[in-house]
């Protein structure tokens, strides 16, 4: 039998006393439990206090199995994804409750300690507070749910590569493809080329120098989806440990297919208000027009009529005579022709058509449209049109349908109105970015009320209106990109003012 020597057992009290000032000075817990569930604290060391808040004396003899989370404290027995064993050495991350009621995270890693026939004495535990590491992972996780949840596409992109690196579930479902079978994608497929080199590599470069861009970019989806998506928000990521070096970029993007078919839907619903709308302006124009288009009749059934008698009675030149007067019935017959050509072209049904136009011209045709009007009223057109305006790229139908309802409100307006001057004032001009048309009047003028629910669906100050003109007016400008508006000062008349963009806008 050997025998410990002086030296071996001064040796084993130093090793001892060397431990036991490392588990001291150690900011990681250090404990001892009894092998039973209990978990029964033997032994602690003076870090229980900074991670739990109790003091060894006060924790030795408590059931640790008492203070897990209720979810938590069979992790072990239940082999938790929590739980990693690796050579006798458990390691495990769970929910404890702290000395003042509440719960914080360790991650404690354990071993079994036995005796020579393998039964077990203790277990040594050592255990560290990871609170702050697990909610950031938990903060992460959910992030990551939100992410995948959200309707908007978002996207990771190698800044280098160009390389899509992940995709959400919206994102693959707007580009035809599903999460489970996914497919690489680069930039060069989501983007028509001249649009990747402009937009997009502006908007890169933007983010890169900014950390974000927000706008909006076309995306070029696969014909067979049916689907308008954009892209609205870049975002660069640099990794602060490596010199600021951008890493990569985050691309939200948005099927905006639903938004874009109610935008459809709702202008097919105001080109219907607006056909319905020249039609009743047609209509309370009737009688004018009758009368307009009757003068060319009754001049060319005159000179039909003049010519048959003075070939009865027998001219000198009868050839001469037919020929002069052909000439003046097609002058007139044209002018009825025209007149019929812009009363079919204000009333015709059509689709919203984008085309370059003059404001000026549009003007003119539009005031000659209600020249049969204005002479009844004894109305003056006065211009003051300005010289070499660009033109408008519009829907040229409705911009002058607007044109119309605001010169005839100025023509109605002098009805109970006695001044023997009478001017309907159209002025044009340019600021930068924009065409300024206003329409004015020298009667009396609207009163503050009136001003307030001048735009408003149905209201009228008229006994035979319908209170739709200016309010589908407004709609179409502002369909624009423009602003329609009125002033009056209730005595001398009224302004109204129209804004409208040019193309570069």
């Amino acid at each position: 039998m050997s025998t410990v020597t002086p030296f071996e057992l001064e040796k084993c009290r130093e090793d001892a006393d060397r431990y036991r000032l490392l588990a001291e000075q150690s900011t990681d817990m250090i404990s001892r439990h009894t092998p039973t569930k209990e978990w029964t604290y033997i032994d602690a060391s003076p870090a229980v206090e900074r991670v739990l808040g109790y003091k060894p004396e006060e924790i030795i003899g408590m059931a640790g199995y008492e203070q897990f989370h209720p979810e938590d404290a069979d992790n072990l027995s239940k082999r938790d994804d929590s739980v990693r064993y690796r050579e006798g050495v458990y390691t495990n991350v769970y929910r404890y409750r702290h000395k003042e009621g509440h719960y914080i995270w360790l991650e404690t890693t354990s071993r079994t300690i036995r005796d020579e026939e393998g039964r077990p004495i203790e277990i040594i535990c050592v255990s560290r507070d990871v609170t702050e590491r697990e909610e950031a992972q938990r903060d992460m996780r959910r992030l990551a749910r939100v992410v995948e949840a959200s309707s908007d596409m978002i996207m990771f992109c190698n800044h280098k590569t160009q390389k899509l690196t992940y995709l959400n579930e919206s994102a693959y479902h707007t580009l035809g493809s599903e999460k489970d079978t996914p497919v690489i994608y680069y930039l060069h497929q989501l983007f028509a080329g001249e649009v990747l080199d402009t937009l997009v590599k502006d908007a890169l470069e933007h983010a890169s120098l900014h950390g974000v861009w927000y706008g909006s970019i076309p995306m070029q989806l696969p014909d067979n989806l049916n689907r308008v998506a954009e892209i609205r928000e870049i975002i660069a990521h640099r990794n602060r440990r490596e010199n600021d070096q951008l890493e990569y970029y985050s691309i939200i993007g948005r099927d905006i297919t639903l938004r874009r078919q109610a935008e459809e839907e709702a202008k097919r619903h105001q080109l219907e208000l607006a056909h319905m709308s020249r039609l009743l302006s047609v209509g309370e124009m009737a009688t004018g027009l009758a009368h307009e288009v009757n003068q060319p009749l009754a001049a060319i059934l005159n000179y039909c009529h003049g010519t048959q008698r003075r070939l009865e009675e027998g001219v000198d030149n009868p050839v001469q005579t037919v020929s002069n007067s052909m000439k003046l019935i097609m002058k007139q017959a044209k002018r009825a022709s025209d007149i019929i050509k812009r009363m079919r072209s204000f009333v015709r049904k059509t689709d919203y058509h984008s085309q370059d136009f003059s404001i000026n011209d549009s003007c003119n045709e539009v005031s000659a449209f209600l020249y049969q009007e204005a002479l009844d009223h004894n109305i003056t057109f006065d211009f003051n049109l300005g010289e070499g305006l660009p033109h408008l790229v519009a829907d040229k139908v409705q911009i002058e349908q607007v044109l119309l309802n605001l010169m005839r409100n100025a023509i109605e307006a002098y009805s109970d109105c006695k001044k023997p001057y009478r001017p309907v004032i159209i002025t044009t001009h340019t600021t930068e970015g924009y065409i300024h048309v206003s329409v004015e009047d020298k009667a009396k003028g609207i009163t503050n009320e009136g001003l307030a629910n001048l735009f408003e669906p149905f209201y009228t100050s008229k006994s035979t209106g319908l209170g739709m003109g200016l309010s589908i007016s407004q709609t179409i400008i502002e369909t624009h990109g423009g602003q329609l508006w009125a002033e009056s000062d209730g005595e001398t008349g009224t302004h109204f003012y129209m804004k409208l963009p040019l193309r570069e806008q």
